[in-house]
């Protein structure tokens, strides 16, 4: 006999993108809620609470994640998604007012345009009709709201975002702020990610708890409001228009896309001209490494920064130092679609070849003139503190497309603010040039 389970939401949280995604149980029925790329985790979810998969509701075309909609559909699950998000995919297209049920539980469609013009927000009616929570996919942030510059680069783009920006301040105003105080919020971002720029550290809150606290949902006239919305916006990475279009079409299936890439057995399998992405650690990348291969450790934002720094056009080959530290860098790169730029994947812990050069910091201290020193932070941190003021301001992700700005006639010297991004770009600028470089790693921490 089957068991009728009581409604249930489970939230899905992956760091490394500062991703939420959500299931949806009610009466032995589950819809998953802007999925991530390995539909895995919503399938196992599933069957230990014995739910089928009936629905799949995409918020909005992601920029920063590829989702597994379309695979968790192709499994039989229907996809909602707004009418005008342009998808070639099989979907249901929703709107204003539409209503998606789910056991005993109503799914209601809220047009929420700002962060994306087809962007939706989803209100959960419970058993007993109450508004219970509304999933705001990138529309309403903990703490921020979601940027209107990611979308369309097409036209004109300084407009079209502002018009964005107006439309965000009425989606918040007549639509989410307008639900009952005490209804839950789910975003499909947290703290981390660069769909905004000021989120909380909390991965849920409340209506009434935003009102408060949340700077975008403050008394204020729609012009002030484009304006602070608009300004000091993060990034945009490589990556980002590269996952609009992909998840509009709906991407390869996870497994099956991860299974075909090529394992090479050695080095001398890795063709001349193509990039190498080195996600060994610092200290091992710099003690021995292939010549021209540029490192992205394995760290927290592999990803973010894997798609920051290579294009959407480029392939890769791909090392890590060890089989299973491979596994999960290819995973990373499959989260935002780059596994089908991999030329081929290497494991192998230590190589003899090109080194980086050690930085001496009590030379530099002692004098700091003899180098041309690099700040790889985003415009923003240059603008809070400069810590030196000689130095050249690249951002990271610009860094590659600028090389030619950096003067060679003194060694170089590359900081951040912690150490990770100028592993990345001493190596960088290691690759491309024929002059000494050094990376200042976390001894940044002492100026």
């Amino acid at each position: 006999m089957l068991i009728l389970q009581p409604m249930k939401v489970e939230q899905f949280f992956d760091a490394g993108l500062a991703h939420m995604s959500y299931a949806v149980i009610s009466e032995n029925e589950m819809a998953v809620i802007d999925p991530g790329r390995d539909p895995q985790p919503y399938f196992e979810f599933a069957k230990i609470h014995k739910a089928k998969i009936t629905t799949v509701i995409e918020t909005h075309p992601h920029a920063d994640f590829v989702s597994s909609h379309k695979e968790i559909g192709d499994a039989g699950a229907k996809i909602y998604v707004s009418k005008l998000a342009r998808v070639s995919y099989p979907h249901v297209a929703v709107d204003e007012g539409d209503i998606i049920s789910i056991g005993k539980i109503k799914l209601k469609i809220l047009h929420t345009p700002g962060h994306s013009p087809d962007s939706i927000s989803v209100v959960l009616e419970n058993e007993e009709g109450l508004k219970h929570s509304v999933f705001t996919g990138d529309t309403l942030f903990i703490g921020d709201v979601g940027r209107p510059d990611l979308r369309e680069a097409t036209g004109n783009t300084e407009v079209q975002k502002e018009n964005l920006a107006r439309q965000m301040y009425y989606s918040l105003r007549d639509k989410l702020m307008k639900l009952p105080d005490d209804t839950l919020i789910y975003p499909a971002h947290g703290p981390g990610s660069l769909c905004g720029k000021a989120m909380s550290t909390e991965l849920f809150s409340t209506i009434g708890k935003q009102k408060k606290e949340n700077y975008a949902l403050q008394p204020m006239k729609e012009a002030q409001f484009v304006k602070v919305l608009l300004e000091n916006q993060p990034f945009v990475p490589k990556y980002f228009p590269f996952d609009v279009e992909l998840n509009r079409e709906g991407a390869l299936p996870f497994k099956e896309s991860i299974s075909t890439i090529v394992r090479i057995a050695s080095e001398s399998a890795i063709e001349p001209g193509i990039m190498i992405v080195d996600s060994r650690n610092e200290k091992e990348f710099k003690q021995g490494h292939i010549k021209g291969a540029i490192n992205i450790p394995n760290g927290g934002k592999f990803e973010t920064w894997l798609g920051s720094v290579i294009s959407p056009e480029e392939s890769f080959y791909l090392i890590a130092s060890s089989d299973s530290a491979l596994d999960e860098v290819i995973i990373k790169a499959a989260k935002i679609g780059y596994e089908i730029k991999i030329k081929g994947a290497l494991a192998q812990k230590e190589f003899s070849g090109a080194k980086a050069d050690f930085l001496q910091v009590d030379h530099f201290k002692s004098d700091i003139s003899s180098y041309n020193i690099i700040d790889v932070r985003d415009e923003h941190e240059v603008k809070e503190r400069k810590i030196f003021p000689s130095s050249i301001s690249i951002p990271l992700q610009e860094l590659r497309e600028r090389i030619k700005e950096i003067p060679l006639d003194k060694p170089l010297l590359v900081h951040c603010a912690g150490g990770y991004r100028s592993a990345i770009g001493s190596s960088i600028l290691n690759s491309a040039l024929d002059v000494k470089v050094f990376d200042l790693s976390e001894s940044i921490k002492n100026f």
